[in-house]
């Protein structure tokens, strides 16, 4: 019986591909239809026309997966799985880019605590020493420099 089934094949993906808006829909429903071909092989009588069998299981899965679809709804415009959670990683490079040239536009000593401080994750206390100066001179840097960049960033975000 599984080579008669192979010779259908051809004409199941011509059927199928008549019944669905799209080639991976007719191909899963070939496969839909030879799987339940092979379930049901008991059923089967040796003799009577396969291809009219196959093309019965066929033309009942596509009626039964319309019914479905009708049902579900799923993959509409307001569906939340269409929308991107993480944007394309060419766009986060092209950012970083932008990020690291935006901060050697900065002025050096904002740089410096910016770097040690965000980048390097240096306590304020530990920048201060680095840097020889006041904690309360590292936090205004700080936060000066977070202000600089975020006017050169944000726009492109």
């Amino acid at each position: 019986m599984s080579d008669d089934i192979l010779a259908h094949i051809p004409a199941l993906r011509a059927y199928s591909r008549a019944l669905c808006r799209s080639i991976p829909e007719a191909e899963d429903l070939v496969q839909e239809t030879l799987l339940r071909a092979i379930e049901n092989a008991r059923r089967y009588e040796p003799g009577t026309n396969m291809r009219a069998w196959l093309f019965t299981i066929m033309r009942n899965r596509f009626l039964t997966n319309c019914r479905k679809s009708a049902r579900e709804r799923t993959g509409a415009m307001d569906c939340v799985s269409t929308v991107a959670r993480v944007k394309a990683d060419q766009e986060w490079h092209l950012q970083a880019n932008h990020m690291w040239a935006a901060l050697e536009d900065i002025p050096l000593h904002y740089r410096e605590a910016i770097i040690l401080v965000g980048v390097l994750g240096e306590s304020y206390l530990d920048a201060a020493r680095i840097l020889d100066c006041d904690i309360g001179t590292i936090k205004s840097r700080v936060n000066r420099a977070r202000s600089m960049l975020r006017e050169v960033v944000e726009p492109m975000l």
